[in-house]
């Protein structure tokens, strides 16, 4: 017992040491974005600025192209697709964790293998459904296909595999069907699940670039991805502008992880006194 105390002791401080190395390049980007443009090549590098000012990050906040039309833009297509994809998610992983259908594990292999095709190839298929369906141009072109996962449903099924049948058999004897019990029943056990998921498919909707730049033409629905592109192409010298408007697109992937954490602990907490 007493020989495990060294050893989480030296695994604590390489961990330590490893996250502060990780941190280091996120607190040059933000004490950058308070700099004068002639301290950012100073050497030595001073980490705090002399003088901070707040001057780039009013430029990227009220310039002719406001980043609040970015985050509008991202924020309606990151949350809406969210939640479409934690849902859609977690009602196909209860069919194929817990429906016993002919060819259901078959079914799901095939489906599990489509994650192997890369996003590129899609493209053309997807640029000519959408401009059929007419939503070319349109943030439904990201949402709607942002919907479904394939590591999602994977993600979800292998929770929803861990919980006991018993759960589902004693709700079937009780005279519940398959809609109520996953509503009721397995839906709320999937608390640290769901928001994992939601976690993760949040950073990859807000992150989208690709996406983005192929099926976006107008300015006006330009994502945060986008905007930030735009605002380095037209501003090449402008470092400091350029870690502000960075600052700026990442402050929402912080608060949706705290946020999501504490739903993760809440969920395994309740999950816990459940079981």
């Amino acid at each position: 017992m007493n020989g495990d105390v060294p050893m989480r002791l030296l695994l604590t401080v390489v961990m330590l040491l490893g996250a502060i190395i990780m941190i280091i390049p996120f607190i040059w980007m933000l004490t950058t974005s308070l700099k004068t443009p002639t301290e950012v090549f100073e050497y030595p590098i001073k980490w705090l600025p002399a003088h901070p000012t707040w001057d780039h990050h009013i430029k990227v906040w009220s310039g002719t192209k406001s980043f609040g039309t970015y985050y509008l833009n991202s924020l309606k297509i990151a949350i809406i697709g969210t939640v479409g994809a934690t849902f859609i998610s977690a009602f196909a992983a209860y069919g194929f964790s817990r429906i016993e259908f002919k060819g259901r594990n078959a079914l799901f292999m095939v489906y599990l293998s489509m994650m192997m095709i890369p996003p590129q190839v899609l493209f053309v298929p997807k640029f000519i459904m959408f401009e059929w369906a007419g939503i070319y141009n349109t943030h439904w072109a990201l949402i709607l296909p942002g919907f479904f996962t394939i590591f999602g449903v994977f993600m979800i099924r292998q929770f929803f595999l861990s919980v006991p049948h018993e759960i589902s058999e004693s709700a079937f004897i009780d005279g519940a069907g398959h809609f109520r019990i996953f509503l009721r029943l397995i839906l709320p056990l999937a608390k640290p699940a769901l928001a994992t998921l939601a976690i993760i498919d949040f950073s990859w909707q807000w992150n989208d670039y690709e996406n983005a730049l192929v099926f976006l033409i107008d300015e006006k629905l330009y994502t945060v991805p986008l905007g930030l592109q735009n605002f380095i192409l037209e501003n090449m010298i402008d470092y400091n502008g350029m870690m502000a408007a960075a600052s700026a697109g990442i402050v929402p992937m912080i608060l949706v992880f705290i946020i999501g954490q504490r739903f993760i602990i809440q969920g395994l907490t309740n999950s816990a006194v459940k079981g």
